[in-house]
């Protein structure tokens, strides 16, 4: 599960959102080719993959492009009218060919390279496990108002989380879905905010709404448990705290239940959908769309998976739901000109290539008003793995650094949160930093109620802490090799952004 980011996303910057959208307004509508008819070849003698097929909007046309499909020897698992995306399973190995030929298809292509089996996240490194016996060691340390292993979450202290509970701890009318492996809704720091009816599991592109659908399918499957903690675990004596104790979390599991865990785009696409459609103000993304780490433009299929993510996330952020994602966890530059993409395509064998991040995007982090977080640890420093670029990331936010030591009862510096079974266990990565700044922005709607996605961005950045660029050279393992440089000034730079999420300022 190495697309899990414990992750990141930033706002785009405006050179990438321009390209982007430039890139994506021409894209190739084949206005003039003629329909396809049921007279094509349509060869069954390949793999059976899935594609995206990205039309335009009116009903006729999506109409046409559906007897096109099965023309070609496709299976429409479902359509998203209002937004021209149709999830398509097809054998034919030319599909991709042909129904991009079709009047009325802006984009096409496979969202796949290994084919379809019967049935990625960003944090970095293992889990480690917190046991009964290190859980009652920490928790004769808690002090007067704390929760019994509040101790050990220096990232909740770094941030004024503790001290913002006690001035507004959030609103119930505020959700935060968390779009992941999934969600144990039955942990009991979770259960009090867990909101079932805006939760689903959106795995092969369409919505599954049966009572606990939403559940990972092991105890393996526990990054979203552990997100969705950071976010909203209760104050109720239990465990942990969240940035935001009293909001409403979900879980909306796009994960395949394999143990790959991978995030393919038909599925993200069903969460961003299902989530504004029922009434999510905030989704939080700490993985990045598979198979590719990075989108290039100009192949066919990669070009689809950014037309058809983009459509969905920018469907949510109309019907006023803020998308909030990690950075990654590669220690990439994402405003370099050139970066080494050795892991895609990750669901088959991945071939080394060099990618320009300003033409190939990874997704959903660098789509338009995505607002893209990087990590630091309890120093307040860049985490080592966290990726980062002026211009691109928007804000940081605690994710953990296990080369960054915290004065706590377990010396861990990295993140403590729920996990299944009534669990918890220390994570760290873009993917732990991501909910931080999901939970402050739940803590502004609920001050804001009326705040719309770009006006919650704002004010994110505008309560922000930013240290600056480090006046050393930056060596974040300590080997003595300069790892990353920083570029910007005081209030915007390529490290933090416009700096460190502040949940205290945030309530006040």
């Amino acid at each position: 599960m190495a697309h899990l980011r414990s992750r990141r996303r930033l706002a785009l910057a405006v050179p990438v959102v321009l390209s982007l959208t430039a890139s994506l307004g021409f894209l190739p509508g084949a206005a003039s080719a003629a329909p396809l008819t049921a007279s094509a070849t349509t060869s069954a003698d390949g793999p059976n993959l899935a594609y995206v097929v990205n039309t335009r909007t009116d009903h006729r046309t999506i109409e046409s492009v559906e007897k096109a499909i099965s023309a070609a020897g496709g299976t429409v698992v479902i359509a998203y009218e209002k937004i021209g995306v149709i999830v398509v399973h097809s054998a034919n190995p030319d599909f991709g060919k042909q129904i991009r030929a079709v009047r009325g298809v802006q984009s096409a292509g496979a969202t796949r390279t290994a084919p379809l089996t019967a049935a990625g996240t960003t944090d970095e490194g293992a889990a480690q496990m917190l046991s009964a016996a290190e859980a009652a060691k920490v928790s004769r340390t808690a002090a007067a108002g704390e929760e019994p292993l509040e101790a050990d979450q220096w990232d909740l202290r770094a941030i004024g989380a503790d001290k913002a509970a006690k001035t507004n701890p959030g609103s119930k009318n505020v959700t935060v879905a968390v779009i992941d492996v999934g969600v144990d809704d039955t942990h009991p720091d979770i259960a009090p905010n867990f909101s079932p009816s805006q939760s689903a599991n959106c795995v092969g592109g369409k919505p599954d709404t049966t009572y606990g659908a939403w559940r990972p399918v092991d105890a393996g499957h526990y990054h979203g448990t552990h997100v969705a903690g950071e976010i909203a675990a209760a104050r109720n004596g239990i465990g942990v705290a969240g940035v935001a104790p009293g909001v409403k979390v979900s879980g909306i599991t796009v994960a395949e239940p394999d143990a790959s865990q991978l995030f393919y785009p038909e599925s993200v696409v069903c969460a961003f959908v299902f989530a504004a459609d029922h009434g999510v103000e905030i989704t939080n993304n700490s993985y990045y769309v598979d198979p590719w780490l990075y989108n290039c433009l100009d192949d066919p299929d990669q070009r689809a998976i950014v037309d058809a993510v983009n459509r969905a996330q920018l469907y949510a952020q109309k019907k006023g739901t803020l998308n909030v994602a990690a950075a990654g966890n590669s220690n990439d530059d994402l405003d370099s000109n050139a970066l080494v993409d050795a892991s895609s395509p990750d669901d088959s064998t991945a071939v080394t290539r060099m990618v320009d991040p300003h033409k190939c995007f990874d997704v959903p982090t660098q789509l338009p008003g995505v607002v893209t977080v990087a990590s630091t640890g309890v120093t307040g420093a860049k985490s080592y793995f966290s990726s980062y670029g002026k211009g691109v990331i928007d804000v940081a936010a605690p994710g953990g650094d296990k080369y960054q030591i915290p004065d706590t009862p377990s010396k861990n510096g990295r993140i403590l949160s729920t996990m299944p079974n009534n669990q918890y266990g220390f994570l760290q990565g873009t993917s732990m930093a991501t909910p931080h700044v999901a939970g402050v922005a739940a803590l502004l709607k609920s001050k804001y109620p009326w705040a719309s996605p770009a006006q919650l961005q704002a004010l994110l950045k505008a309560e922000a802490d930013n240290p600056g660029c480090p006046t050393a050279p930056y060596d974040g393992n300590g080997d003595g090799v300069v790892d990353a440089t920083c570029v910007g000034g005081k209030h915007v730079n390529g490290f933090y952004g416009a700096g460190i999420v502040n949940a205290l300022r945030a309530v006040k």
